[in-house]
């Protein structure tokens, strides 16, 4: 066998791997956000008393919980009428849902001395029937700020959609500075369930108590943004971010009941890692005896840096959005086997990925909402500029290196295989069997190595 065609064939292999990975269907847009009211007359009124400014409303987080998919909205200026809201998943008739707002309309009334919801930037759906709403209670921060009271934690029976428990936190857990913007539910145990809340204005980590009812503040260096990670540029807007602890995923609970929290800040390319024992014990976790008990996973690579991430936990994959790429990435964490590839990328349709999740029916869904511009400049409310995304987890990771293969050695085959039925390979080409198995070992190593450096 020459070198030669063994090189062209691994190329072919190696060419089937990195390519072909846009595995995501767009299955919703909009141009501009619309909700559900009474009538068309209560519209009109709501738009005319400012109530209702189509422009200042934009999707930022999402999850599932059976037929409904539950959007935030949150309030970053004037005229969001309902900062939170759903739509069913059952209803075929429109790629641009109206939305419903959850649990009510007066739920998000700001007129009350002290509002149930007020802006809201990320909430889970558990599997124990509940939706978690992590309300950071500031509207306005993009015109004239104004604050109802510390951030708050609101967990809802998706049954009934009656508000079960309504957490605020306590003035010690609060820095100046504190914004919440992110959070997950470790549901392993309905009774005994912990959220884990995660502040990026002032770095550090809340976790709450289902079952005791309490919280407590976390701080550890890693919270903390990268000086070096501060820069976007994202479709030819560039700015600069300073923003901690953001992005939260969990594994499953393993035999002793705890699970690994895998964090990272929004300003870093770095990704890291905690088991929730060290999280669940609040003498231990608001202690200085903890340092060590934080694991450095690794680097997502240059201009890798990553917003909202979700593990799916049945193949291991954790699912990232990265807002400087277009891109939604994964990272195969289950075994020896670790590698990290793009699931999808587009500047079309995937323009500032804000949020990602895994339902249970385990279809992987992705919100872009081009916040960039929404920010720094102004959306065209002629084009779409709100897209979700979906495919199952299996159609996002096939051909990606996250999909690991249950046999290593079934690739390396699969390699000399190809190597073996090469066009124009002349039968004197041919080796040992050994031989063959070694050389589409070298070659598949050379596979994952390219692969690593397209990162």
């Amino acid at each position: 066998m020459t070198i030669g065609w063994a090189l062209a064939a691994a190329l072919v292999l190696c060419v089937g791997l990195v390519a072909g990975k846009d595995r995501l269907r767009v299955v919703y847009g909009w141009n501009e956000m619309n909700f559900k009211y009474d009538n068309e007359e209560l519209r009109w009124q709501a738009i005319e008393k400012g109530d209702f400014k189509p422009a200042n409303v934009v999707p930022f987080g999402l999850d599932v919980y059976r037929n409904r998919l539950f959007i935030t909205l949150p309030r970053w200026r004037e005229g969001v009428p309902a900062s939170l809201a759903y739509f069913d998943l059952n209803d075929n008739s429109t790629k641009a849902p109206v939305l419903t707002p959850f649990p009510s309309w007066v739920a998000h009334s700001l007129t009350e001395e002290n509002p149930e919801l007020v802006s809201p930037f990320r909430v889970s759906a558990d599997r124990c029937g509940r939706l978690w709403v992590l309300d950071s209670r500031i509207a306005g921060v993009l015109e004239k700020t104004k604050l109802y009271g510390p951030a708050q934690l609101l967990v809802y029976d998706l049954h009934n959609d009656n508000l079960l428990r309504r957490h605020v936190l306590p003035a010690a857990q609060t820095k100046q500075g504190s914004f919440f913007a992110n959070l997950a539910v470790d549901d392993g145990d309905c009774e005994n369930s912990f959220a884990y809340l995660a502040d990026l204005g002032s770095p550090g980590l809340v976790v709450y108590s289902w079952q005791q009812q309490e919280s407590w503040r976390v701080q550890h260096h890693f919270f903390h943004p990268d000086p070096m990670s501060g820069n976007f540029s994202i479709q030819g807007i560039e700015f600069q971010w300073d923003d901690g602890l953001y992005g939260l995923a969990l594994s499953k609970p393993q035999p002793d009941g705890f699970a690994t929290l895998y964090f990272h800040p929004l300003s870093s390319t770095m990704e890291f890692s905690v088991n929730t024992s060290v999280l669940r014990n609040k003498t231990l976790s608001t202690s200085n005896d903890i340092y060590r008990e934080f694991k450095v996973l690794g680097s997502r690579g240059v201009n890798a840096q990553s917003g909202a991430q979700y593990l799916d936990t049945e193949t291991g994959v954790l699912f990232y959005t990265l807002p400087n790429l277009n891109a939604l990435g994964c990272w195969q964490i289950s075994s020896s086997y670790q590698s990290q590839d793009r699931v999808y990328n587009s500047i079309n349709n995937l323009v500032f990925p804000s949020d990602v999740k895994v339902d249970d029916q385990r279809r992987l869904w992705v919100l872009a909402n081009q916040l960039q511009v929404f920010i720094y400049d102004d959306l065209y409310p002629g084009s779409i500029n709100f897209r979700i995304l979906s495919a199952s987890v299996q159609e996002a990771i096939e051909g990606t290196a996250c999909n690991v293969p249950k046999k290593l050695s079934d690739v390396i085959n699969r390699i000399g295989e190809v190597i073996n039925t090469f066009p124009g390979r002349k039968a004197s080409d041919s080796s040992s069997g050994a031989s063959t198995f070694n050389l589409a070992a070298v070659l598949l190593s050379s596979c994952l190595l390219l692969r690593s450096w397209l990162l």
